[in-house]
């Protein structure tokens, strides 16, 4: 029996109203597609000018900003709770990671405690593995781990998955006004892009490579590890799942490509728990630890990585 043919129990909440559903995937196909097209469009126009120093300085910063406010904010504090952050950081790391434009914060994290409760199994909202196991089902799972299930009507109950965030006001303020950090994460580079060239070209090339080349770049990575790390890649750790680490990621993932230890200890602070697996947020943790900012980090000892291990 295929995953698509099992009886599904999975916690999912009543479908929405057919007119809020086609807005909503309207909306996801805009911030899927969109970036492509606006650079398809964008190269012929802006050809030998299409790109300075500024452009790449400004996608980088942000690139570091967004990122880091998914893998160590969305992801390990607020999904997995690996620290305790203070209330700013707390609050600066739900804004970071808002302006990834991956979701809401709240629906975010529930759809990806979703994910590990039914890890590759019926009710995992985006498994590789969903469709069986020959060569063309296999090429359809990863479709459907990659960007398929951003379009699918099986909605996640935030009230099961994600109460105690519901009960936080910052949170809850956050994710309210996820629309405007979206916005606020391009329209600031256009600003930008305008105010340090003082041209309306600058401020269109800002737009383009800081703001939607940048997003859609941060997309992929982040929906490599629900499609790539499911399917490729080494297990030096004891799962029931097809987690993965694919180490080709570790530096664009900042980390989180180390999905098969993630998946065998999902609260630890750190993912890349064996030599040479670099893993930038387990970094930016231990930093925010010295600085008194997290507290209560949950690193993994080596007691626990042995007792994880694949015998």
């Amino acid at each position: 029996m295929t995953i698509e043919n099992a009886p599904r129990d999975s916690g999912a909440r009543e479908a929405p109203h057919r007119g809020s559903e086609l807005a909503g995937r309207a909306i996801t196909l805009l911030i899927v597609v969109g970036p492509a097209v606006a650079l398809a469009l964008a190269l012929p126009l802006l050809w030998g000018r299409a790109i300075h120093l500024r452009d790449v300085i400004m996608a980088g910063a942000l690139y570091l900003i967004t990122g880091f406010g998914v893998t160590v904010g969305y992801h390990r504090m607020f999904c997995h709770r690996s620290f305790t952050p203070n209330r700013a950081l707390k609050i600066v790391l739900a804004a970071a990671g808002s302006m990834a434009v991956q979701g809401s914060l709240i629906g975010w994290v529930a759809n990806h405690r979703r994910h590990h409760v039914f890890s590759d199994t019926v009710g995992d909202p985006h498994s590789p593995h969903r469709y069986g196991s020959g060569p063309a089902a296999q090429l359809r799972g990863l479709f459907h781990a990659h960007v398929g299930w951003l379009f699918s009507s099986d909605p996640t109950s935030a009230e099961r998955y994600a109460p105690e965030l519901l009960n936080d006001r910052d949170v809850v303020l956050i994710n309210r006004l996820f629309p405007l950090f979206a916005l606020g994460s391009l329209g600031a580079t256009f600003a930008l892009g305008w105010g340090l060239s003082g041209t309306i070209s600058g401020a269109i090339t800002a737009l383009l490579w800081a703001g939607l080349v940048r997003m859609a770049l941060l997309h992929h990575v982040t929906w490599s590890v629900n499609s790539l790390c499911h399917m490729f890649g080494s297990r030096p750790f004891s799962t029931k799942d097809g987690s993965t680490n694919f180490g080709a990621l570790a530096l664009l993932s900042f980390g989180e490509c180390w999905h098969n230890f993630h998946h065998a200890c999902p609260s630890s602070a750190r993912h890349g728990v064996l030599r040479y697996q670099l893993d930038p947020s387990a970094a930016l943790i231990r930093l925010f630890e010295r600085l008194g900012w997290a507290t209560k980090v949950r690193w993994p000892s080596d007691v626990r990585i042995r007792a994880c291990a694949t015998p």
